[in-house]
Parts: C-alpha cells; sequence; structure tokens
C-alpha cells in the first residue's frame, strides 16, 4: 500500500504565536508530516480567557505526528528570540521555515488610540517580524528549501483600508513590506519570502474579541483553510514562489482544491471577508461568500 506524501517530515518549522488560532493550526497541520515545530509564543502559563499554552501546542504537535519544542518568547525582545531560535537550532540541526504568525490586533482611530498601544503593536507586528525574520536567516541559508512566510495582507494602498484603524493599518502593511524587500534581498540566497492573508474572517479567539464576540464567528472559515495553504507555500520551491502576496483560497486552488464549504464554520451564514480583502474581486472557483442553500 503506497503511503502518504509528507514533504515536510524531517524539517523545522520556527513559529510564532503558536499557541493557539492560526499559528497552532499550521503547527498541528506540518507535525502530520512528521515535522518539528519550535512553538514560540508568549503564553507559558494558562490564560482565563484564552485557550492553550506553549506546553499545550507542543503537547499536540506530539499527539499529530510532529516533535515540538515549547518556547517562551516575546518577540519584541531580541535576546529572547535569538535565544529561542538557538535553541531549536540545537535541538533539530537547523531551520527551514520561519512562520511569523504572531500579531497584535487594536482597531482604533487616531483620535481614540493611546500612544503605549500604538507602540505595541508596531513592535509585535512590525519590529517583531523583522526581529525574527532576521534571527532565522543565517540558519534558512543552510535549508535546501528555506522559506520565510508572514500573515500580512497585501498592500494595497486604499485610503479607506487605512482611515478606521491607522495604526493597525501601518502594522500590518509593515509586515507585508518586510516580506516585499526580503524576497528581492535574498532571491539569490533561494531563501523565499512571502505574505499570506485570509480572503474571509477567521474563527479565532482574536476575531472574536476585536470583531464582535462569539457570533461573529460563524461568519468566518476555520483555521484549517490557512494552515493547508501555508502548508502548500511551504512545500513550494523556494526559488519559484518569493515575493508574492496571496489568498489562503487562492493558494489552495492553485494546488487543485475545489470545494472550499468544508472551511466554514457554519454553512448556514454567509462568509464575511477579512480586513483589507475587496469583497467584489473575483474568487476563485469553488470559493464564495454566500451560504449553503438548504437543503
Amino acid at each position: 500500500m503506497q503511503q502518504p506524501h509528507k514533504p515536510l517530515a524531517g524539517r523545522t518549522l520556527f513559529i510564532t504565536g503558536a499557541s493557539r488560532g492560526i499559528g497552532l493550526a499550521i503547527a498541528l497541520r506540518a507535525a502530520r508530516d512528521g515535522a518539528n515545530v519550535a512553538i514560540a509564543a508568549k503564553t507559558a502559563q494558562p490564560h482565563p480567557k484564552l485557550p492553550g499554552t506553549i506546553h499545550t501546542a507542543a503537547e499536540a504537535v506530539e499527539q499529530a505526528g510532529g516533535r515540538g519544542l515549547p518556547l517562551l518568547v516575546d518577540v519584541r525582545d531580541e535576546g529572547q528570540v535569538e535565544a529561542a531560535v538557538a535553541r531549536t537550532v540545537e535541538r533539530f540541526g537547523g531551520i527551514d521555515a520561519c512562520i511569523n504568525n504572531a500579531s497584535a490586533i487594536h482597531l482604533a482611530g487616531t483620535e481614540s488610540i493611546e500612544l503605549k498601544r500604538f507602540d505595541l503593536i508596531q513592535q509585535i507586528n512590525l519590529r517583531g517580524t523583522f526581529v525574527v525574520s532576521r534571527a532565522c536567516i543565517p540558519h534558512l541559508r543552510r535549508s535546501p528549501n528555506p522559506h520565510i512566510l508572514a500573515l500580512a495582507p497585501p498592500p494595497t494602498l486604499r485610503g479607506d483600508w487605512f482611515a478606521p484603524h491607522l495604526a493597525y493599518t501601518l502594522s500590518k502593511y509593515g509586515m507585508s513590506l518586510v516580506m516585499l524587500g526580503l524576497a528581492e534581498e535574498l532571491r539569490d540566497a533561494g531563501i523565499a519570502c512571502n505574505a499570506l492573508w485570509p480572503r474571509t474572517l477567521i474563527a479565532t479567539a482574536a476575531v472574536e474579541f476585536a470583531l464582535g464576540g462569539q457570533a461573529m464567528l460563524r461568519h468566518a472559515r476555520s483555521p484549517q483553510i490557512m494552515a493547508d495553504a501555508a502548508h502548500a507555500i511551504l512545500c513550494r520551491p523556494a526559488r519559484s514562489c518569493s515575493g508574492r502576496f496571496l489568498l489562503d483560497d487562492e493558494v489552495l486552488a492553485e494546488e487543485g482544491v475545489l470545494d472550499f464549504e468544508r472551511y466554514r464554520n457554519d454553512p448556514s451564514c454567509d462568509l464575511l471577508p477579512d480586513l483589507f480583502v475587496d469583497p467584489q474581486a473575483p474568487l476563485p472557483p469553488g470559493s464564495r461568500y454566500a451560504a449553503s442553500a438548504p437543503a
């Protein structure tokens, strides 16, 4: 009997913010291939309102078939990042993929946001992506198929996407521009640098708290669609897939996926587009916002 193809078997992923949500979903998808996964996040003790810690995530990776390494990391702290990268290399022998998933969201207008909150989201989103990527690059140079991936949107310069939450938009577009610059800077080294973003809302704690509670999750897709899209990107040859700004369902459509209904959180509800996504943009075959027709 032919064994299933597991392209990430034995490869090492360094994933920030992987104790829950999309980061954890990406970790578990890689673990099913038999990958090594460094869980770099700042939740070591159970949170009163949020599920998951670096330890529970690492255990889940092990149960899924991979090898997990829990690492307590604040991506704002250069020393913590460098120490975590060093521990990952010591444990697994190298790094093949750097996933910049850690992110802070605060959807406030310019006059209402506190400057300390402004600084926080820039430090986590923009600076954290730069610091983590920078720390991983020397090790990625030695990988046979190295990738850096950031969960960041296509940087479309639309004023109406900046106006409602300028600080947050700056921070996410900053992540996108880090990928754009690194893609060109590292092209000769063969290190792929791309950004991945969801077309629709994704059912995570961040969406629940920032965008309207449990009811909003009914209009979202599951984190698994982002995990499957990230897996597909990481399996592509690095030298032929770099400098791209990708939406999750577009990636999967390129891989031959035609049915996206299984990713819906609630088939009876219309999907809502995520921030920085034009709902009028063409959809790939099999992808739609409208709810499934009743039987």
